[in-house]
């Protein structure tokens, strides 16, 4: 399955960067995308340490209407056709709907949602054509539950997971054709630390902790044995997280607040930020957070 042009969004961090590396490795052509053109340079090396193939750079923003756009436009200038897209760009915003400043809600919330809508209204017709592709959105775990202190990362998730679900009904004419959703639980990237946060505690990822390398390989076997209708959870503790939280509900709204705030928050203070949600942080942009990897 080696030979295939793959566009990663989100390519300059974490999971992105991970999958980017993964098909690298594997002899596939990869075009990375991030709206950090500096961190880009960081992945481009990472990844032509190990590739055989080509290794293209384009500096966009997946948020912007006219983003996903210009980026299949330059892929298909450069390779002429796009097999695989993996799309990863995402914000994270820690606080409660009360006292997160709207347009910071906002703005994670439109970038997860219109940033999946952008990319499949520009590269769906370009599959159709081909009459084959494989669409892989990231979602993750808090795109099928709630959790206190994190509305804005939610409602992102659950968005993003009803535009990837209408997809996946809506190109059941092209068998060709699959759009896939891989959702991940905690992962050790440097998200955590990037994120817009307003609860006056430093974040983290609870346990158990997955490393990036681990849904980096779910993506890559999906890509070449892509499933249709199916919500790959990548992480032990989702299925048990999410049962709880649609069959003992009361049970579920009674833990996870005091679970929250012992399993994902430290107890050191920080100020109110912004994070990357309106720009990127070039310097913080790598693979792997700062918490180790339990699995």
């Amino acid at each position: 399955m080696s030979g295939r042009v793959v566009l990663v969004v989100g390519a300059s961090s974490g999971i992105g960067l991970a999958a980017a590396v993964a098909f690298a490795a594997r002899g596939d052509a990869v075009v990375l995308v991030s709206r950090s053109g500096d961190a880009l340079d960081a992945a481009e090396k990472a990844c032509r340490a190990v590739a055989v193939a080509a290794v293209d750079v384009i500096a966009d923003d997946i948020g912007d209407p006219g983003g996903a756009g210009r980026i299949v436009g330059q892929t298909l200038d450069r390779h002429g056709r796009i097999d695989v897209v993996v799309h990863t760009a995402t914000t994270m915003g820690y606080g409660t709907v009360e006292k997160m400043p709207s347009d910071v809600f906002t703005s994670v919330v439109d970038t997860a949602i219109h940033g999946t809508l952008h990319l499949a209204q520009a590269v769906l017709p370009v599959m159709r054509r081909q009459r084959t592709g494989v669409f892989i959105g990231v979602n993750s775990l808090l795109g099928s539950i709630t959790v206190p202190q994190m509305g804005a990362y939610s409602t992102a998730k659950w968005g993003q997971r009803a535009v990837l679900r209408t997809l996946q009904q809506e190109t059941r004419d092209e068998p060709g054709v699959h759009v896939c959703i891989v959702s991940p639980g905690s992962i050790n990237t440097p998200i955590y630390d990037q994120a817009a946060n307003y609860t006056g505690r430093a974040a983290r990822p609870p346990v158990p902790v997955l490393s990036p390398e681990r849904v980096a390989a779910a993506i890559v076997r999906l890509a070449g044995r892509p499933r249709r209708n199916v919500s790959v959870p990548v992480g032990p503790a989702n299925p048990l997280v999410i049962a709880g939280f649609r069959f003992l509900p009361w049970l579920y709204d009674v833990l996870v607040g005091p679970l929250f705030r012992l399993a994902a928050l430290t107890g050191k203070t920080v100020p109110p930020t912004t994070g990357t949600v309106f720009e990127p942080h070039p310097a913080a942009e790598r693979t792997h957070g700062r918490w180790p990897a339990t699995r």
